[in-house]
């Protein structure tokens, strides 16, 4: 393709408007990472997900396995710089540009599959933030992340570019009621934690007795309430940890709705953590403490 005004080439950059992705169930992956991905999903399930593939000679001369999952999908098309500068979101286009459909998960299918650790974003509405929390879950090994109602759309492109291809590796639920959820979540065995800056449950202290516990062969009992100030949760159990709002973290409504408030502590002058920065603390927690306590009893 050398038109950079052709209809395809506009068809495919309105995929930047959440609009026309909702409209048509189909989002943009860009660049080399993100792209690959895809690829290697499509490969595995077998599926169509990704349905067009456009790259250029010299990105399909530095990548040529991208060249070789494209090809195999029957979707590749060559395409000039202009093309696809045209068609991406980003100012400096790395040469490939994929439209894949929308990959969203039922709750239904993730709990059916007894998750022991999901993160979920409650009104977080910076796709970079989002992305970036994304990205921490599946690196910490999560088994799904969940966007509530009010949340920044996962198919926008810098949300998708700042998941660097994690997208494709972790099961994602959108537009969830968080009431219902929390519901289903306890339903499914999991205790929810809600990861506050005020919260009376310090991280380092839940991870200190998860040690002695792990030391001592003693059992994991059950969640307390969130007034506790130790013992208060068993890092080791299922948990799902709820992330708030930038701007606003989570509404009293939403701390309700856990079973203890956990700060991240702060060791420096620092007023807060990034909600990024602190769901990848948290989540990391729980993974360890979830891998070492593998051996424990629960009560």
């Amino acid at each position: 393709m050398t038109n950079p005004r052709a209809d395809r080439v506009r068809d495919v950059a309105k995929l930047a408007q959440r609009s026309a992705r909702q409209r048509r169930g189909l989002f943009l992956a860009e660049g080399p990472q993100a792209v690959r991905e895809a690829l290697r999903l499509d490969a595995r399930r077998g599926t169509r997900l990704v349905t067009e593939v456009y790259a250029s000679d010299s990105c399909l001369e530095r990548y040529p396995e991208l060249g070789e999952l494209a090809t195999a999908t029957g979707a590749l098309r060559l395409a000039t710089d202009e093309v696809l500068a045209a068609m991406a979101d980003t100012v400096n286009p790395q040469g490939i540009v994929a439209v894949c459909r929308y990959l969203d998960a039922s709750l239904d299918d993730v709990l059916a599959r007894a998750p022991r650790l999901v993160a979920v974003l409650c009104r977080v509405q910076d796709p970079g933030n989002a992305g970036t929390i994304l990205r921490a879950a599946d690196a910490a090994g999560a088994d799904a992340v969940v966007f509530t109602e009010g949340s920044v759309d996962v198919y926008n492109p810098k949300a998708v570019r700042s998941t660097a291809g994690s997208l494709f590796h972790v099961p994602v639920v959108t537009g969830v009621d968080e009431g219902e959820l929390v519901s289903r979540l306890r339903g499914a065995g999991l205790g929810v934690l809600a990861a506050d800056g005020y919260g009376v449950v310090d991280l380092d202290v839940l991870q200190d007795e998860s040690a002695a516990r792990r030391l001592s062969a003693a059992p994991v009992g059950e969640p307390k309430g969130s007034g506790d100030s130790s013992s208060s949760y068993a890092l080791e159990a299922p948990t799902a940890w709820l992330f708030g709002n930038e701007a606003q973290g989570l509404s009293e409504e939403e701390l309700a709705l856990a079973d203890a408030r956990v700060a991240v502590p702060i060791y420096g002058d620092a007023e807060s953590l990034n909600v990024g920065t602190a769901a990848t603390v948290c989540l990391y927690a729980s993974a360890r403490a979830q891998r070492l306590g593998v051996g424990l009893k629960t009560d």
